[in-house]
């Protein structure tokens, strides 16, 4: 499941960056642009990270990715989607969440850490 989610996760980022290239970037401001490539960059090396995640599940049994995985993918989808949103004309007040997606994505990675140091 993780390996599979991380690869959907991957191929919705790629799909979104030719979206923002291509599609958006005619009828789009600079500003929702660069939201966009903001939400882009961050899906990716997400993504990646998940995918590291759903790796590192199956190589080491015993290491718990549950956790820093469901975090980081809640993350992903606040704090990218709400910038994605913003790029298509939604409210600007959807900004207000995003930074709850980005603590949620350090919540994911710290807990990681922290599982990794607790395992060593």
């Amino acid at each position: 499941m993780w390996l599979g989610t991380a690869a959907i996760n991957l191929a919705l980022a790629v799909m979104l960056g030719a979206f923002g290239a291509h599609g958006l970037k005619q009828m789009a401001s600079a500003q929702q642009l660069e939201w966009w490539h903001t939400a882009t960059q961050y899906f990716f090396w997400h993504a990646l990270g998940l995918l590291m995640l759903g790796v590192l599940a199956r190589t080491v049994p015993a290491f718990a990715v549950k956790t820093p995985f469901w975090l980081l993918q809640l993350g992903l989808i606040i704090f990218c989607g709400s910038l994605y949103l913003m790029a298509l004309g939604l409210p600007r007040w959807l900004g207000a969440i995003t930074p709850v997606g980005g603590v949620t994505m350090i919540i994911g990675w710290l807990t990681l850490a922290w599982m990794a140091f607790k395992q060593s």
